[in-house]
């Protein structure tokens, strides 16, 4: 349970949370809708370092490192100076031979770095609740945050398992680049967008390592600014039904194209879209044949500007050769005329994109089960099982989604019961499922075409206002067309999700007031007694209220000089 309370020092707040019980300055904001992100980290990290621990037993893991356990005594820092490490004893070092401990430090174990680390509460739950570390460097930029970083380490007794670190995140992933220290998981959760450290992380994670990472930079990512995402991510985004998942992957072709440089490539272990930012866990491989295959995992989309319906075009084809060979060409295309089809108005061209699967399955089950048995030690356990079951269930090769109210408001037409719309999907023989990321919301096989038969269909019963089928608008030139699909609203028995009918918690409400993403604290604030949401609840609707002073100001005014003599 998190709670927050007043410290003996002024300057900082208690804040507990799992297993944790940190300093925090009160200049630095406590987000607790946060926790489920750390909750989730804590998890999916635990799982990593048990699937790494089978795969080198069972000498399928080419991070060979592992093998030869590194006892470092210290950690150098990008500042010029030496975070000394506390000495452990060679004789208290253990192996991973048999169970594994929380808390322990374990020579063969996983190493962990967390990039942005402000008060330094992840690491701390790193190193009381995952199971089989060697060790974690807590690292940030500012001095004052390390300061705070070494007092929680040893106010929580992790001297032996977790150091911290003074120095630029970029360049403190860059020197184990290539090392014996290179790290098994970098976890980087900036304010803002992860852009900028990308290059390093993809550089300096071990074979196999798990990068997570979070961007709250959701407006960019969503397509309010497209020619600020091409600059940071290298595509060209757009505002649409499904921007939520087209900004996992903007950010996963990011992180692809990133690694390719290097011969290197990813593979998407969990990729969520929740609450006011996105966050992926993917692991990095090594594979110069693997990296020539990349483009068949990213597409462009044509997007209809009228209708929303789309289109995904990979970037390349493979072409059969002798025997069990191909070679890559470039794709086929374009795949939509300059006209759309449906609404006939006309498209645009968004991308590249991530296109291939977003999840692994088999891995996000595992770490469901892990949640489950250790529910006690998350606070919002129910809402990782219930998110992360909507996601096993996800249609694995669909990329993006409909949202069904969406779907209605282009013809004025109201929206109808989400199950009688996956009925209908169905029953005509289509694959379909939620997608995680919306609710309402449908991943199908199905094409842009059948999607408006059945929106037709159901209009014949729930017929639009005839004032609405002005000529030439996306509502009438999309109803004026016969469906050809024959169409059935009978309820099947597999449109309610598993999820839904456990009643799971999948789509949490705001929970609080101001529950986004806090404002940057700004070194004039260290001191300041106030905090800035206390200043956000002292000023809520002064603005309003100005306004409506001068407008009343205005009118006084007006009324006055009507009333001088002309």
């Amino acid at each position: 349970m998190s709670t927050k309370l007043e410290d003996e020092e002024t300057q900082y707040n208690v804040v507990r949370e799992g297993k944790a019980d940190i300093l925090q300055p009160k200049s630095v904001f406590y987000n607790p809708v946060q926790e489920f992100n750390r909750d989730l980290t804590v998890a999916v990290i635990s799982n990593f370092a048990q699937l790494l621990r089978e795969e080198i037993k069972n000498d399928t893991s080419k991070n060979k490192r592992h093998l030869k356990p590194k006892n470092d005594k210290k950690w150098p820092d990008t500042s010029g100076e030496v975070v000394q490490k506390t000495d452990v004893k060679e004789s208290e070092e253990q192996t991973c031979d048999g169970d594994v401990e929380a808390g322990k430090k374990y020579a063969d174990g996983i190493s962990i770095l967390e990039g942005l680390a402000a008060s330094g509460l992840r690491s701390i739950r790193f190193g009381l609740e995952i199971p089989g570390v060697q060790r974690i460097v807590t690292n940030d930029f500012d001095k004052t945050a390390v300061e705070v970083i070494q007092k929680n380490i040893e106010r929580n007794k992790l001297e032996h398992l977790v150091t911290s670190s003074l120095g630029d995140a970029s360049m403190v992933m860059y020197m184990s680049k290539g090392t014996d220290a290179a790290f098994d998981v970098i976890d980087l959760d900036p304010y803002g967008g992860a852009s900028q450290f990308l290059d390093a992380a993809v550089q300096s994670v071990g074979e196999g390592g798990l990068l997570c990472v979070t961007c709250t930079d959701m407006a960019l990512l969503c397509g309010n600014t497209p020619e600020s995402c091409r600059a940071r991510y290298g595509t060209m985004s757009y505002r649409s039904a499904y921007c939520k998942e087209m900004a996992l992957r903007i950010l996963l072709q990011s992180l692809e194209t990133t690694a390719n440089r290097y011969s290197r490539y990813i593979v998407p272990m969990i990729s969520i879209s929740a609450d006011f930012y996105i966050r992926v866990f993917v692991r990095v491989f090594t594979s110069a044949a693997k990296v020539k295959l990349s483009s068949l995992k990213l597409a462009n989309i044509y997007h209809c500007s009228g209708c929303g319906a789309f289109t995904i075009q990979k970037l390349a084809r493979k072409i059969p050769t002798k025997g069990d060979n191909f070679k890559m060409a470039a794709a086929h295309g374009p795949p939509v005329t300059e006209i759309c089809e449906h609404c006939e108005h006309k498209h645009y061209v968004v991308g590249p994109v991530w296109a291939d699967r977003l999840h692994d399955t088999d891995f996000v089950k595992k770490v469901i089960s892990y949640v489950q048995k250790k529910s006690s030690d998350f606070q919002t356990h129910k809402r990782i099982v219930g998110m992360l079951s909507l996601v096993s269930e996800e249609l694995k090769d669909c990329p993006m989604y409909y949202v069904i109210d969406d779907v209605c408001q282009q013809v004025h037409l109201s929206s109808f019961n989400q199950e009688i719309f996956m009925s209908a999907l169905l029953n005509a023989g289509f694959e379909v499922s939620m997608s995680h990321a919306e609710q309402n919301s449908i991943k199908t096989n199905a094409s842009n075409r059948d999607i408006w038969d059945i929106v037709r269909s159901w209009e014949k019963t729930h017929p639009v206002t005839e004032k609405r089928r002005v000529p030439g608008s996306v509502t009438a030139n999309i109803l004026s067309k016969e469906p050809i699909l024959k169409v059935s609203f009978d309820l099947h028995p597999g449109a309610k999700q598993e999820s839904k009918k456990r009643g799971l918690s999948r789509y949490p409400q705001n929970p609080e007031k101001f529950w986004g993403p806090k404002p940057r604290a700004k070194k004039s604030e260290v001191d300041s007694t106030e905090s800035m949401v206390d200043k956000r609840i002292k000023l809520q609707g002064k603005r309003k209220k100005n306004q409506e002073t001068d407008e009343t100001a205005a009118g006084n005014a007006k009324r006055k000089l009507d009333s001088l003599p002309s």
